[in-house]
């Protein structure tokens, strides 16, 4: 009887996050299951818990995943920055191509980093088929957690994806809809957003939020959130730094900038010198966010963060001329942040690459800071974007859906996954 094995790989600390959480749910949920007899009754699966290994981060380290090396550490996004960098990407996609070839998981969980994961699938399919005999008949099943954002451009490579994957893990409500529509054969489960659990706040305080209760004559607190990667500070940073300065210039503030980790942080003060009164802080998003009046933020996932507790945002993104030529030309939504794509509608002013200026930036922030209607009316817009994305609960969902791959036939039936559950 030989227990579960999983290969995980994520990319960029959201990823590390959520495969962390994805792993106590794993974990929780394999030992729920009844197992499977062969047949001669003897049980294709023990009581032992499954075991992890991959690539990642601190966060899935501390899950206990053995980690072939800390993938977090090179995360880039954009097509030149990935070229700069395509020699190390080799080698570590090599390196992790023979790891899964050697350990032969159950399963290859990749979460999120869409781009690296979605080339890895398709040439772990590749060599496996090329090595499949009498006695290599290993078949594991490979599951992407989150889907890449494939309806917003280049929509032709879901009919690769539905090749390359067993099962795709939906975490936005709309997406499970649009697979079907261009490859109905294509397994793909909505299971809802992991935020909404692992905040611990299973009414999302966007649905009750009032404006902030403040000691009279006392200053709003402004976040900066300039992104979770390295070329994300360098880009942003100096157009906040000088944003706020004219905000400064206009009205009193408390300024705060939080990051994911130390690793962030620590070149974050040195960008940042010309903000005495900035507090930089490693970690802690959530008891920020709580506290906040208004956000300056990367339009990534931290935009959804901020709509979860109703702050209102102004969005930004600056990436290099070469990747916003070919983005420019490829993306087919009008909104870049999650929460405006969700509503259907600029809830957040976005300021994207020319745009995202620092007047422009500065008047935007105190458009939001000296209207408190248009925020009241932005925080209610947000609860209905909330609540959208389901009821907590989404690792739970994820582990049955990935258990009920695996044990196809038998026990796929009795794995709920329906996002309206708990």
């Amino acid at each position: 009887m030989n227990p579960l094995s999983f290969m995980l790989i994520a990319g960029e600390p959201s990823g590390d996050v959520l495969a962390a959480d994805l792993v106590g749910a794993l974990r929780d949920e394999s030992a729920r299951f009844n197992t499977e007899p062969a047949p001669d009754l003897q049980p294709l699966r023990g009581p032992f818990s499954p075991r992890f290994f991959g690539a990642g981060g601190a966060r899935m380290a501390g899950a206990g995943v053995e980690l072939a090396f800390d993938m977090t550490e090179h995360a880039v996004i954009g097509l030149w920055e990935v070229l700069k960098h395509y020699g190390q990407f080799r080698r570590l996609f090599e390196q992790l191509l023979e790891l899964a070839l050697d350990r032969q998981p159950d399963a290859v969980v990749c979460v999120d980093f869409s781009g690296f994961n979605r080339r890895f699938a398709r040439v772990l399919r590749q060599r496996i088929r090329s090595r499949r005999g009498r006695f290599n008949n290993w078949a594991p099943k490979i599951i992407q957690y989150v889907s890449p954002q494939v309806w917003a451009s280049r929509p032709g490579r879901a009919q690769s994806m539905a090749k390359d994957f067993d099962l795709l893990l939906s975490i936005f409500p709309f997406e499970k809809e649009w697979y079907a529509q261009r490859v109905p054969q294509f397994r793909v489960e909505f299971v809802g957003h992991p935020m909404l659990e692992r905040f611990g706040v299973r009414s999302p305080p966007s649905k009750v939020q009032s404006p902030k209760s403040k000691v009279q004559g006392e200053a709003p607190i402004v976040l900066l959130l300039p992104g979770s990667r390295k070329v994300e500070l360098r880009n942003h940073l100096p157009v906040l730094v000088e944003a706020v300065q004219r905000i400064q210039a206009a009205r009193a503030l408390r300024l705060r900038m939080v990051l994911p980790n130390e690793t962030l942080a620590a070149p974050a003060r040195s960008l940042a010198a010309a903000l005495p009164s900035l507090e930089i802080q490693a970690g802690g998003l959530p008891e920020s966010l709580a506290q906040a009046d208004l956000a300056l933020a990367s339009t990534g996932t931290v935009t959804l963060e901020c709509a979860y507790f109703g702050v209102p945002t102004v969005a930004l993104y600056k990436s290099s001329w070469m990747t916003w030529q070919i983005a420019r030309r490829i993306v087919r939504v009008k909104h870049v942040a999650m929460p405006n794509l969700l509503a259907g509608e600029a809830v957040y002013p976005e300021l994207i690459q020319d745009a995202a200026t620092p007047a422009n930036l500065a008047r935007e922030a105190l458009a939001l800071l000296n209207n408190p209607a248009r925020r009241a009316e932005i925080r209610a817009k947000l609860a209905r974007v909330v609540t959208s994305l389901g009821a907590p609960g989404a690792n739970q969902r994820a582990a049955r859906a990935i258990l009920g791959q695996l044990l196809q036939p038998a026990h796929d039936r009795c794995w709920a996954t329906s996002p309206t559950d708990p």
